[in-house]
């Protein structure tokens, strides 16, 4: 196995946050600070107490054989041993002991898996279709693009600070398989008179309100993705929500009706424009290089004795590349959960039948490339082996699930036992839509939506139901989500609270009703669009009837016990007590990083740095006079009103004038040492304004996830 020589940036990464570890247990660092501190590194808390969940990053879903066997191998050796897919193509490892991250860490960089950035108010990991490359309808390969993205912004101090996180995803053809229109920033591929752009979407999302992305660029020529993207955050970073952490997603900063709106999105992107590093960016395209395995075949079809079942999963799990002669077979893994054996077997088949280029898909499942037809059976025989070679890839049959209760502190009831049932229920009963692509069953534990089911055909998102002094677990119904097949995107719809425990009978009556009163050939999606909300409803009313609640009803899958609303603190939002000058130090590090940036020559970071030194400094002044703190923009507007007008800083006249110099001048030597020069100057003169006066602790709002 191959291992790389860890970059100088992620040891010291890793050493910072070994150090970070020992000053928490010292007691040293406060309980939150320190999640704000361990989530940016892929360390998040998990319903059991004591460990963390860990997280990887993994740009597009792609991983290597070596890179699976290494997780494999620490899932064994620091966790339960299990790998989790999910639906942002990531792994995700439970059960981690605090202490055992950073080597885990550490393991993974060897092989050039990192887990920076992979929680946080961060760039989160970017998301492709994993039929980039080898889609026959994409007008070109999104992957470098995704890779590109991740690369670029990875560290960038740019978004380090945000309100909340930031999600982007690349859909390979205008089908939209990557779901771009739910996303902060989403790309399309397109040609136009011969130059490669993209279709632009902004401000999607999903969670507890689901937003539509909204259309920014018909077409945006590649070589302007990267300062686009970058302006873009600057304007969230600078106008987006903080306190309000329900409202600190860039969706809500352009809605229509109560943000900015796109015009005025778009307005400041451009306003923030000569202040980028780059106006044009080229993304090296070779970047990312798919190599034909070798024709190590030495099987015919003959070769190996395949089941009743082949066929169908070749109909269903199959399908022919881009490339003639290539085939890429797709991989149902239930839950998303592969054991550490499992794994290393399967990256032992990749490397004996398909290209060293596994892509995790938005499904949890994962795809394999240039497989060629005779190694076909070969594949199956020993996906069957690891018990991965069920029909219906992201069909009805596939069911998507979050984690749910099983480790999420927020989950609220149980998803992954409620999935197996489904799937049990479709496997049973409806064999016939086993090969249906057009009907999806997403679940998520929780409105969060991590098991995306706002854009499912049939979604179900954990809740209860009270009954006097009884609650039942419940599932909140939604239909008529997902992509349509001309590629046009929906957000699913309220119907009706259901006791979980009946839910496959709502499935089954749904599935039913559809097949009995439909059109021929008509999509599920315009069948409920044509009936309607209410006549779903009426048609599912009777199973939410809580007088007709049996025992059974209020127990959750998987439980024995009745249902006890047990929903934990989450790690997505805090309200944390700080010390003022915690605060002040906090903008000490950021002109500490400025200036370590403008000896590495590196004029846009030290910029930036000097920026967040002069915003966090302000805030610690308005914080200490008890003056709300929310976004940037407040912030400086406050800090004149309350201190500069008051006479208590005479060395500056306008405040924002100092500070938005930021987004007036381009990002040269003279000006970074210029502005850091400024901002040193506004340290020394807010710490010469609080002489002598008293620390405070005072509430810091600040979002972690």
């Amino acid at each position: 196995m191959s291992t790389k020589t860890i970059s100088k940036e992620a040891k010291s990464d890793i050493e910072e946050l070994k150090d970070k570890i020992q000053s928490f247990k010292l007691g040293q660092i406060p309980e939150e600070r320190f999640k704000a501190f361990r989530l940016a590194r892929g360390v998040y808390g998990q319903r059991q107490q004591g460990v963390q969940m860990f997280r990887l990053k993994l740009p597009f879903g792609k991983i290597t054989a070596d890179q699976l066997e290494t997780v494999a191998n620490l899932s064994e050796q620091y966790t339960n041993g299990n790998l989790h897919l999910t639906t942002r193509q990531n792994i995700q490892l439970h059960y981690v002991k605090l202490d055992d991250s950073p080597a885990i860490w550490e393991a993974l960089e060897t092989v050039g898996v990192t887990s920076k950035e992979a929680c946080g108010n961060t760039v989160r990991n970017v998301t492709a279709s994993p039929f980039a490359g080898i889609d026959p309808e994409e007008p070109f390969d999104v992957s470098p693009y995704a890779q590109g993205v991740f690369e670029y912004f990875l560290r960038n101090p740019v978004c380090q600070e945000m309100g909340r996180k930031i999600k982007i995803a690349f859909s390979s053809s205008p089908s939209d398989s990557a779901f771009t229109y739910i996303h902060d920033f989403g790309f399309i591929p397109k040609i136009k008179d011969g130059a490669f752009g993209f279709e632009v979407i902004v401000g999607g999302g999903l969670g507890a309100q689901a937003f539509m992305g909204q259309l920014a660029y018909e077409f945006l020529p590649q070589d302007e993705l990267i300062p686009f993207i970058e302006a873009g955050l600057r304007v969230f970073d600078r106008y987006g929500e903080r306190e309000r952490r329900h409202k600190a997603r860039l969706k809500f900063l352009i809605d229509p009706k109560k943000g900015i709106g796109l015009d005025g999105f778009m307005k400041l992107i451009e306003e923030e424009r000569k202040s980028l590093p780059y106006h044009t960016y080229k993304i090296n395209t070779k970047k990312v290089i798919t190599r034909v395995p070798e024709d190590n075949s030495i099987l015919t079809v003959e070769d190996i004795a395949t089941d009743e079942n082949y066929d169908t999963w070749f109909k269903t799990n199959v399908f022919e590349q881009k490339q003639e002669g290539f085939f890429a077979v797709k991989v149902r893994i239930p839950l998303g959960d592969i054991k550490s054996p499992e794994a290393r077997k399967l990256a032992d088949l990749v490397r004996s039948y398909a290209a060293d280029d596994i892509r995790f898909t938005l499904n949890q499942g994962l795809l394999l490339k240039y497989v060629r037809l005779e190694n076909i059976p070969a594949i199956y025989a020993g996906l069957k082996e690891l018990g991965f070679a069920a029909a219906g890839f992201d069909t009805l049959a596939d069911v998507t699930a979050c984690p749910g209760t099983d480790t999420c502190n927020l989950g609220v009831t149980n998803s992954t036992a409620l999935a197996l049932e489904l799937e049990n229920l479709v496997r049973d009963e409806f064999p016939h839509l086993i090969d249906e692509e057009l009907i999806k069953i997403k679940i998520s534990g929780c409105m969060n939506s991590c098991g995306q089911h706002m854009v499912a055909n049939i979604g179900f998102h954990g809740s209860s139901i009270k009954n006097g002094d009884k609650v039942a677990p419940a599932m909140q119904v939604v239909l008529g989500g997902g992509v349509d097949p001309d590629g046009q995107g929906n957000i699913a719809e309220k119907v009706i609270k259901i006791p979980t425990k009946r839910i496959p009978e709502t499935v089954r009556e749904i599935l039913n009703n559809y097949e009995e009163n439909s059109f021929d050939g008509e999509y599920f999606n315009a069948y409920f669009r044509r009936q309607g909300k209410r006549y779903f409803y009426d048609v599912l009313k009777h199973l939410g009837d809580v007088k007709t609640l049996a025992d059974k009803d209020y127990q959750d899958w998987g439980k024995v016990d009745d249902f006890v609303p047990e929903i934990g603190v989450g790690e997505c939002a805090g309200v944390m007590l700080d010390l003022v000058g915690t605060i002040i130090n906090d903008a000490n590090d950021r002109l500490t990083s400025g200036q370590k940036a403008l000896e590495e020559q590196k004029w846009a970071n030290a910029i930036y740095y000097a920026y967040n030194t002069l915003v966090i400094g302000a805030k610690a002044i308005l914080l200490h006079k008890d003056i709300q703190c929310n976004t940037h923009a407040g912030i400086i507007e406050d800090f004149q009103n309350e201190v500069i007008n008051k006479g208590e800083l005479s060395a500056i006249g306008d405040f924002a004038e100092l500070v938005l110099q930021i987004n007036k001048y381009e990002p040269t030597e003279d000006f970074a040492k210029s502005y850091l020069g400024q901002a040193e100057a506004f340290f020394a003169a807010i710490n010469s304004l609080r002489n002598g006066e008293a620390d405070k602790l005072v509430i810091n709002e600040f979002y972690k996830a």
